[in-house]
């Protein structure tokens, strides 16, 4: 398995929507918002001082890739990140249940692949391809595995087409589901409690650094 080693003076961006902004620019969680980013963020930056790591949080709640596609110039390429760390998708699945207007895994692979070649043309950072997710509570959810589990697939193969990262956060969830029930992790499926926050940034710097450091 592949890792980095952390660089002095890095910029390390988190993209994405609920489950990445989770609240950064209320008054009191700014500028990381309370998830797994700030977390990371934190951790790092008290493991790590020597460092001077940047962190910059740029998550909104209920984008898509499509979102992500439209602000990729001002949110991240501007923003010039030696790091990218990327999940989005569970909201292209949510919007065809309660909106109806699906993704179709023909659009999300072309949506998706447009922020990976930017980046990729833009400067060639490390690229992390985060897993989008869906836990099994409440009860009937597990419909939606039908739209987000191609995906999921997308995902992987971009994820080795391109080089990137992979965290494979869909099956963190499950086998932590094992362990304490899904609602444990994330009271209706999607968006992590805590807990799940947490496990979230412990895979992610074990997946990224090989380590917590």
């Amino acid at each position: 398995m592949r890792h980095i080693e952390l660089r002095d003076h890095m910029t390390i961006l988190f993209q994405g929507d609920s489950i990445t902004d989770c609240g950064r620019r209320e008054p009191a969680y700014r500028p990381m918002g309370r998830g797994y980013a700030s977390i990371v963020a934190t951790w790092l930056g008290a493991r790590c001082p020597e460092q001077r790591l940047t962190f910059e949080n740029r998550g909104i709640s209920g984008n898509r890739t499509a979102d992500l596609v439209a602000r990729w110039d001002q949110d991240c390429l501007a923003i010039d990140p030696d790091l990218v760390s990327i999940l989005v998708g569970i909201n292209n699945t949510l919007r065809r249940y309660d909106q109806n207007s699906p993704t179709t895994p023909e659009a999300f692979e072309k949506e998706y692949r447009t922020m990976l070649t930017r980046t990729r043309e833009a400067g060639d950072p490390v690229i992390v391809v985060c897993e989008p997710f869906l836990l099994s509570h409440p009860p009937g959810i597990e419909v939606m595995r039908e739209d987000l589990d191609p995906k999921i697939y997308v995902i992987r193969e971009l994820a080795r087409e391109f080089g990137a990262l992979y965290i494979p956060y869909d099956g963190i969830f499950a086998a932590a589901s094992t362990r304490a029930a899904p609602a444990y992790w994330a009271e209706d499926g999607v968006h992590p409690t805590p807990a799940g926050h947490a496990l979230m940034a412990q895979a992610w710097m074990e997946w990224v650094l090989g380590r917590v450091p």
